[in-house]
C-alpha cells in the first residue's frame, strides 16, 4: 500500500494502477475481511438493512466485491446487486471472484453516482468516508438515489478510538497521532456518522451497530501500516528516523512475546428515507 494514497474515494484521486499496489491492497482487504471484527459487523449491517428478493442493491466502495455477491444472493434473479468501484484493479478483481454470479461492478464517484433518483432500495458503504473530504456531501447523494422505503448504512471507523500496546513514549506517539490525523481527511468519521445522516434528511435507526476492529497478531509483528504512517511522519518532520525505528521495534517485539494489541472501534448507522 505504499505507493496507494486514497486520499478521497473519487475518481480523480485513483492512483495508476501498478501491479505491487493491487496485491498489497487485494491482500489487505482479504485479511480485513475475514477479521472477527468486520464480520459481526457486516452481519449486523446487512441485518439491519434486510435486502429482500427484487430490490436494487448498492456497494459504495465495494473492494473486491464481498457484499455485492451477499446481496445478489439475497435478492435473486429479479433483483440487482452492484457494486461502485472506482479503483480499475479492484473492480477487476470483484468481477472475477463474481463470475457465474448476478453481482454487477460499475466505476463510479461517492459524490456522483451513477443512478438515477430514486432508484436504489439498499446501499451500504464501507470504511470510504474516513477518505472524504465532504462525507456530508455523499450522505446527500446516497439520499438523492434512494427509492423512499430505502435503506442506508455507512460503516466506519473512529480513529479517534484506537488504542495501541505498548504504548512508548508517550510524546512520541501523540506526535504519530497527530501526523497521521492530519494526513487522513476525516479520521473520526464514526462520530460523524449520525448528525450526516439526519442533515440529509433520513431517518437513523436508534441502534447503532459497533465492533473492535482487533488486528491480528501476524499483521502486528509485521507491521505495515505503522511502518508508513511512522515513514510519513518523519517525511513531515513529525517523527526523526530513530523514533520511528523504536516505534516499530517495540511494537515487532511486543508481539513477538504475545503483548501487543491493536484496535479501532467501528460504527455502522442505518437510515432509511421516508
Amino acid at each position: 500500500m505504499d505507493d496507494f494514497d486514497a486520499t478521497q474515494f473519487q475518481k480523480d484521486n485513483v492512483a495508476a494502477d501498478a501491479a505491487r499496489e493491487l496485491a498489497n491492497l487485494v491482500f489487505v482487504l482479504d485479511v480485513q475481511e475475514a477479521n472477527p471484527g468486520i464480520t459481526r459487523l457486516r452481519d449486523w449491517t446487512m441485518a439491519a438493512l434486510a435486502p429482500q428478493p427484487g430490490e436494487v442493491c448498492v456497494d459504495v466502495g465495494c473492494g473486491t466485491g464481498a457484499d455485492v455477491r451477499r446481496f445478489a444472493e439475497l435478492v435473486g434473479p429479479a433483483g440487482r446487486a452492484v457494486g461502485v468501484e472506482p479503483h480499475p484493479g479492484l473492480r477487476a478483481v470483484a468481477a472475477e471472484r463474481a463470475f457465474g454470479t448476478s453481482a454487477e461492478f460499475v466505476d463510479g464517484d461517492a459524490l456522483a453516482l451513477p443512478f438515477e433518483d430514486g432508484s436504489v432500495d439498499v446501499l451500504r458503504c464501507e470504511r470510504v468516508f474516513q477518505h472524504l473530504h465532504d462525507p456530508g456531501a455523499a450522505v446527500r447523494e446516497f439520499a438523492r438515489v434512494l427509492a423512499p422505503g430505502g435503506r442506508v448504512a455507512v460503516v466506519d471507523s473512529d480513529w479517534g478510538s484506537a488504542i495501541w500496546l505498548p504504548m512508548g513514549d508517550p510524546d512520541v506517539r501523540r506526535r504519530y497521532d497527530e501526523a497521521f490525523f492530519a494526513r487522513t481527511p476525516n479520521p473520526f468519521a464514526g462520530r460523524y456518522l449520525r448528525p450526516q445522516l439526519r442533515a440529509a434528511g433520513l431517518a437513523v435507526d436508534p441502534d447503532i451497530g459497533s465492533s473492535a476492529l482487533v488486528f491480528d497478531e501476524a499483521l502486528v509483528a509485521n507491521p505495515l501500516m505503522v511502518r508508513i504512517n511512522a515513514s510519513r511522519a518523519v517525511e513531515e518532520g513529525a517523527l526523526t528516523a530513530e523514533e520511528a525505528a523504536r516505534l516499530e521495534t517495540d511494537l515487532v517485539r511486543a508481539a513477538e512475546l504475545g503483548e501487543a494489541f491493536l484496535a479501532v472501534t467501528l460504527f455502522s448507522v442505518v437510515g432509511r428515507k421516508s
